[in-house]
């Protein structure tokens, strides 16, 4: 028997296996290339916009059935007009209307710089969820954003399966913004919900309550 038949001989087990160590490439970390089909995990980078003193936002393309899970990170976004939030609505048609029936609820912590207990709170507040409302979606749980130099709002919104024609669409938001009317403050923010649709989502569109903005929209695709 030749040195390599026996080398080869020597890594196959009485019943029939192949070991490991008779295998080149047999970790992930030295995989340089996987089959189409194999679901390798991670975040896509779909596109980005930045606002810069706009109106809103809106991503009317590339939500589809490619991928189950979409997240939008917004980053900075900052209001040109005080007192305010910043908020969202869904769109089953390519962007013509944002006005999906959705039910949601939120909850939210607040601790301000100086560490005053009056406002240090962790709460629920139905001034900042919908009841089967086509009405945009606040991600606060304050009506506080300002627009001072150093107030802005930052997190991510996960929207589940959009493209289903057959279940309603949830999605949960985290973010953490600054108010000053009360502050300085930090806030940090937990809304969730659904839309109430079983059509196909396509659109969505980000805008404050009330005038313009700034800053940055990353939207993702989760494999």
């Amino acid at each position: 028997m030749g040195s390599i038949t026996r080398s080869f001989a020597n890594n196959i087990t009485t019943s029939g296996v192949l070991l490991p160590a008779s295998l080149n490439n047999n970790s992930i970390a030295n995989v340089t290339a996987y089959n189409a089909s194999v679901a390798t995990g991670g975040m896509v980078l779909i596109s980005s916009q930045t606002a810069s003193n706009s109106a809103s936002i809106s991503f009317t393309t590339g939500i589809d059935s490619t991928y189950k899970e979409y997240q939008f990170w917004f980053i900075q976004m900052h209001p040109r007009t005080d007192v305010v939030s910043f908020q969202f609505n869904i769109s089953t048609d390519s962007g013509s209307n944002y006005n999906v029936t959705k039910t949601t609820t939120a909850i939210g912590a607040r601790h301000k710089e100086d560490g005053d207990d009056v406002y240090t709170s962790l709460g629920y507040d139905t001034g900042y969820d919908l009841a089967q409302s086509t009405a945009f979606q606040s991600l606060l749980t304050t009506n506080e954003l300002g627009s001072g130099s150093d107030e802005n709002i930052s997190g991510i919104l996960q929207i589940f399966n959009p493209s289903s024609t057959t279940y309603v669409k949830h999605f949960i938001s985290t973010a953490s913004y600054t108010v000053a009317s009360y502050g300085p403050a930090e806030v940090n923010s937990f809304v969730a919900g659904y839309g109430n649709t079983t059509s196909a989502v396509n659109a969505i569109q980000f805008k404050m309550s009330s005038g313009n903005m700034d800053g940055t929209i990353l939207m993702y695709g989760i494999v």
